[in-house]
């Protein structure tokens, strides 16, 4: 159930560190959390644009958390399949280490939602932190070793600049062209819309030296 009695204006904005060091590590060690915000969620069997729905946090915010099974590719493996009913998550660029009182305590992986299969898929706007926990940190009190069963995921869809997405992340050929061309880099925004209004100016004195030249002529 989602947890009632929020406050006007609540907003759920932790940093990486209390996501892994209190919110992840906790339940791993099966305690109680405080506040029961971050529901369990099997992400792989749900589409993205399907989780709004499933978040316990306000309809306003823009992204949501959610603990996960991690779901392993192989039964004896260690790779996660992040294989959806109608796409997939890529992940992208390096793990970052997550750091606590000088000690490692997780990792921080960035995955995008691609629709379709692989390597075919056409790249959309739906973006997620998986956060995991280190094995250091899975020993309970007792001195056993827990295994690391769970993720906690941080889902939020990105704006772009090039071409509009609808709600279920389809978007045109075109438009997933141009997006698969967009710096790759997802603090990089606006590069590409001044390059277009660079293109516009360029066409626009093209039109004028063009029309100078006819008019010299019929003279």
């Amino acid at each position: 159930m989602a947890p009632v009695g929020l406050p006007p204006g609540f907003r759920f904005h932790p940093t990486d560190e209390e996501l892994v060091n209190y919110y992840l590590k906790r339940k791993v060690h099966g305690l109680s959390i405080d506040l029961d915000i971050i529901p369990e969620v099997d992400l792989y069997k749900c589409e993205p644009w399907e989780l709004e729905e499933k978040s316990f946090l306000p309809s306003k915010d823009s992204e949501w958390y959610f603990f996960g099974p991690r779901d392993r590719k192989y039964p004896n493996g260690c790779r996660t399949n992040r294989a959806t009913r109608a796409g997939y998550w890529k992940s992208t660029g390096k793990d970052r280490r997550i750091n606590y009182q000088n000690r490692s305590i997780g990792m921080k992986k960035t995955l995008v939602y691609y629709k379709g299969r692989a390597p075919q898929g056409i790249r959309t706007s739906w973006v997620m932190h998986e956060y995991r926990i280190e094995e250091s940190e899975c020993e309970n009190a007792m001195g056993i070793q827990l295994q690391d069963s769970y993720a906690l995921c941080r889902i939020f869809k990105k704006n772009v600049v090039l071409g509009e997405f609808d709600k279920k992340g389809e978007c045109s050929s075109s438009q997933a062209k141009g997006n698969e061309e967009q710096v790759t880099d997802f603090g990089d925004a606006g590069q590409s819309s001044g390059a277009n209004e660079n293109d516009k100016d360029n066409s626009w004195m093209q039109f004028i030296a063009e029309d100078l030249w006819c008019t010299n002529k019929l003279k």
